[in-house]
């Protein structure tokens, strides 16, 4: 396990700064400790430095997992946000969108939203910004990429796509075997 290069800080902050913008000085400059991220087989954890610390007594070929998986390294050099940062992710979102409830499930199945399972969206939400997909009853479910603006989304067609898919809580279920 060893700290993230400038070049790999920058690219998991650009993505990262998609879905919650300048909120995350609030991940690293937390009021319980302090908080840091960390590169392990190409994947990015985030931890406290208390776990940090403990977890440097086990070798590195024997330590699967520690702390928060907040995402991977693709073999490209490209960032990409794993469901399991969502946690994190979901109370600093500044663009969100809500499903309807008969849209909630085939969220979960791994399917875009369309503007009629819409149910409500930030305003001022630009078009490839990532937003944090919610139930109607505020429970994230996801994360995704809006498709279109909110000026468009009102004047669209019912089966038009309002929001790109990324990943959602549906996951644990169906890559289990995968996600650390």
């Amino acid at each position: 396990m060893r700290p993230l290069t400038d070049e790999e800080t920058k690219t998991m902050f650009e993505k990262l700064s998609k879905y919650i913008g300048e909120n995350i000085k609030l991940l690293v400059d937390r009021p319980d400790g302090v908080y840091c991220f960390r590169l392990h087989n190409d994947r990015v954890y985030y931890m406290s430095e208390k776990i940090l610390k403990l977890a440097t007594n086990v070798a590195r070929d024997k330590l699967v997992s520690v702390g928060t998986c907040f995402g991977k390294f693709t073999k490209t050099g490209k960032f990409r946000l794993h469901i399991t940062a969502l946690d994190f992710l979901a109370p600093y979102a500044k663009f969100k969108v809500w499903v309807k409830p008969g849209t909630e499930q085939s969220f979960l199945y791994g399917n875009h939203v369309l503007k009629s399972g819409l149910g409500r969206i930030t305003e001022n939400t630009s078009q490839y910004q990532g937003v944090v997909v919610y139930s109607m009853a505020d429970v994230p479910l996801g994360f995704g990429v809006a498709a279109k603006t909110t000026q468009e989304c009102r004047r669209m067609d019912p089966m038009s796509i309002v929001v790109f898919h990324q990943a959602d809580v549906g996951e644990f279920i169906r890559n289990e075997d995968t996600l650390t």
